[in-house]
């Protein structure tokens, strides 16, 4: 009872977490079931059909929220089926831990270019351009393909491709990627089912899992919603290169003092990125600011000779309405009405 209490803690950390940067869920809980003796295929597996029912609730809360761009989730989620489905056939039969450290070593490049790039101003005259099909589909292919074959490695591969594209806001980043692997997570399962039978899946694990993490969705889809974009990509940088810095200094077998002294490089890089993270985003918002007030003082300045016009306007129109009608203004030497002539003439004779 107790394992299976840790086991839904750690589904709810680890989909507050992907709910949040978009990625992780697959990694932390895939991480603990092998620490703790379970074979890859079988982590693998639990971990993907549990995420059926976390994908879909997190996908629901991110369109609540207005997270997801739906056109983004159409071209990725098929191919990234597709390369689920491959990947846990081939799983199923052979171990792909050779191909761990280029993997890793390509994420690793990915998280440190978020971490320079969200460590500085953010550029936002490519927000809103269209992402090609050509791009999402190749990456939807592989990043599937990880994922299923590492028991994780969906978002690690799409969400950086994505955030570092700069046409996607990070939130709607996050909240695709999250949504399409419902899409992804499903295809995997049933490579699983097909390759290792109903007895790969640990169902007890499974629900502890889906407990947690169903738990944690929609206040991790309302969490990126209010994260500022530059601290939200200073933070998903981080946690890729630490996560993959793990597998590169594993596979280099470096021990001793040299790994808790890289761990530490890193970690203080990281601390770096987020204060000039922070310090972009203070300056953001002040020249935000103070644009406003300079457009609002425009606005104000250019409606008030408008303001004036109106109201000598509507003065003059006041004052003719008020002037009797039979005493009229006329303009110098117009014609006088014949009564009035008339009456005139009489009175002189």
């Amino acid at each position: 009872m107790r394992k299976l209490l840790v086991l839904a803690l750690v589904g709810l950390a680890a989909q507050l977490v992907d709910g949040s940067l978009g990625m992780a869920y697959g990694l932390t809980s895939s991480t603990l079931l092998l620490v703790v003796g379970v074979a890859p295929a079988a982590a693998s597996a639990s971990v993907h059909l549990a995420e059926i029912g976390t994908t879909f609730a997190a996908g629901v809360a991110h369109w609540r929220f207005g997270n997801v761009d739906w056109r983004v989730v159409s071209r990725i989620a098929l191919p990234g089926a597709i390369g689920a489905f491959a990947g846990a056939t081939l799983l199923s039969s052979i171990s792909t831990k050779s191909a761990a450290p280029w993997m890793a070593g390509i994420l690793f490049t990915l998280g440190a270019y978020l971490l320079v790039r969200f460590s500085r101003p953010l550029r936002t005259d490519r927000i809103g351009g269209r992402l090609r099909g050509r791009f999402l589909g190749p990456l939807g292919l592989v990043a599937g393909f990880v994922d299923a074959t590492g028991g994780g490695g969906w978002g690690p591969v799409a969400t950086p491709a994505l955030l570092v594209s700069g046409r996607l806001e990070p939130r709607k980043v996050i909240g695709s990627v999250d949504t399409a692997e419902f899409v992804v997570a499903g295809a995997a399962s049933v490579g699983f089912l097909i390759g290792l039978g109903t007895e790969g899946f640990l169902l007890p694990t499974v629900l502890a899992l889906l407990i947690g993490g169903l738990i944690a969705a929609p206040l991790a889809a309302w969490l990126v919603r209010i994260v500022p974009a530059q601290l939200l990509g200073a933070a998903v940088g981080g946690v890729i290169v630490l996560t993959n810095a793990r597998t590169l200094i594993r596979s280099a077998e470096l021990n001793g003092p040299v790994r808790p002294a890289l761990y530490a490089l890193l970690a203080a890089g990281w601390l770096a990125a987020l204060v000039f993270a922070v310090r972009a985003l203070r300056r953001a918002r002040v020249t935000a600011s103070t644009t406003e007030a300079a457009t609002a003082a425009t606005t104000v300045a250019e409606a008030a000779p408008v303001t004036a016009s109106k109201a000598a306007t509507e003065a003059v129109t006041a004052t003719v309405t008020d002037t009797p009608s039979g005493h009229a203004a006329e303009p110098h030497g117009g014609s006088v009405p014949a009564g009035l002539a008339g009456t005139g003439t009489s009175s002189a004779r």
